[in-house]
């Protein structure tokens, strides 16, 4: 592959990897975005040719063949106007991904949570069994370098496959994986019945020789499919569905689940599951069991998902938990691997809740976990923090009708207390005493107080 490809945000976690993939194939690749980070870091030494700070027209590289854009830029944008008034070819991030997914035997994992685990377990599995794939995922991968792509030799791309704006609608693959379908991305869907008929329309892309792979015990897969008046075994029964494609169920009442779990380094049934997904592709695959289970036993987990640290705080040993959780299904998980990992430490949980317009369609949700969690004892102090501003997405009639310290008084609880975002050191400074687990949670900026408390001497 030759030519020129400009990407205007070239520093999100989509962009970045097909930005990595046109590099891999021998393409003159130019970027823009409005901070450096380290991906940007990355792709500049991987030879990509970034303006960072601002967007403008000049940063459009001159004969450019393509241009691709990140979901989150505007008409506006001085760059794509320029693209779209010199009659360049214009793609979004979905639109191109899509157009690999045609050109592939492609995996396509998708769902509410679980995306990234699940994409990165199966990765690990095809090159364990040495198929070579391709990979796009959501997040950085220590095997891949830090990197959110693997460049692969074969006919096999496996990507993470997002339903945010009905991206997923864009890609042609072979075999879909689907974790779990929940309200989520309420700005765009309005509601769950909308969210069920575009995943239908997605799964109706596959192939007549193509497979789903879903997992059974989760009720809104099953509100579309109705497995349980089709019948047909957990796993290793393939159903057919209208004569097209064929369905390949995976649960965790299954007798392999007992055995992922006994071999898995990380932590909480949710992993289990996404565990067994990635064994019912390698099934497909042809790839043996002695393999998958191998690879699913070294796997170590991925960027942000339930990353632990040892760390210190004024001298004061602790344990630092990194978690992207942000939904309320993922904080409920999470926490409730946090307490079998950790059942007699001290837990602290600080949390940033993600776009003002999820904190508001979810207020309810939220309240619910958090009040479990207190409960249950799964978190011993809970932190909530402002929640994160995503540019671009929100709507402001909804900011002012809500935020942390209002979604703190409906919880109620002694153990939950709103913090802003640079009161929570001192705090944790002041109340630690040593041994304690102190999760830091959510999908914004607040990983940087991880890397503040990593910084900390021992």
């Amino acid at each position: 592959m030759s030519g020129k490809v400009h990407l205007i945000g070239i520093g999100g976690i989509g962009v970045s990897a097909i930005a990595q993939y046109y590099l891999e194939n021998g393409a003159e690749v130019s970027g823009s975005d409005l901070v450096s980070s380290e991906i940007t870091d990355l792709l500049e030494k991987k030879g990509a040719k970034l303006s960072l700070g601002s967007h403008k027209s000049g940063n459009l590289i001159d004969g450019a063949d393509l241009v691709i854009y990140s979901p989150a830029v505007k008409e506006d944008n001085p760059e794509f106007k320029k693209a779209k008034e010199s009659g360049l070819k214009l793609l979004s991030y979905p639109e191109a991904l899509g157009e690999l997914t045609k050109k592939y035997f492609t995996i396509a994992v998708s769902g509410a949570h679980g995306k990234s685990t699940t994409t990165s377990m199966i990765a690990k599995i095809m090159i364990e069994a040495g198929l070579d794939p391709t990979v796009i995922v959501g997040t950085k991968l220590k095997e891949f370098g830090g990197s959110n792509f693997r460049p692969g030799k074969s006919r096999y791309l496996l990507i993470e496959a997002d339903e945010w704006s009905a991206s997923f609608l864009n890609y042609w693959p072979k075999i879909i994986v689907l974790t779990n379908i929940e309200r989520e991305h309420l700005d765009y869907y309005k509601n769950l019945p909308n969210i069920l008929k575009t995943f239908k329309e997605y799964v109706g892309h596959l192939p007549e020789d193509g497979a789903l792979v879903a997992n059974e015990d989760d009720e809104n897969i099953n509100k579309i499919f109705n497995f349980s008046a089709r019948g047909g075994s957990a796993l290793g029964g393939q159903i057919p569905i209208s004569n097209q494609f064929s369905i390949l169920k995976f649960s965790k009442k299954q007798r392999e689940a007992k055995d992922i779990k006994k071999i898995l380094k990380v932590p909480g049934e949710h992993n289990v599951s996404n565990a067994l997904a990635a064994l019912s592709v390698a099934r497909l695959l042809e790839v043996s069991d002695r393999t998958s289970f191998k690879a699913l036993s070294e796997y170590k987990g991925v960027w942000r998902r339930f990353e632990v640290f040892p760390a210190a705080l004024k001298g004061k040993r602790i344990t630092v938990v990194s978690d992207y959780g942000h939904h309320p299904t993922e904080i409920g998980v999470t926490l409730k691997a946090a307490r079998e990992k950790f059942p007699e430490k001290e837990i602290w949980c600080v949390f940033q809740p993600h776009q003002y317009q999820r904190t508001f369609y979810l207020f309810d949700d939220f309240v619910k976990v958090f009040k479990e969690a207190a409960d249950g004892k799964l978190a011993d102090k809970i932190i909530i923090t402002d929640v994160y501003d995503v540019a671009g997405r929100e709507d402001e009639k909804i900011k002012k009708k809500v935020n942390s310290e209002k979604l703190v008084e409906k919880i109620g609880k002694p153990e939950v207390a709103y913090l802003p975002r640079e009161k929570i050191k001192p705090c944790l400074s002041k109340n630690i005493k040593s041994g304690e687990v102190v999760i830091i949670m959510g999908a914004g900026d607040i990983y940087e107080l991880t890397k503040e408390l990593l910084k900390q001497k021992k």
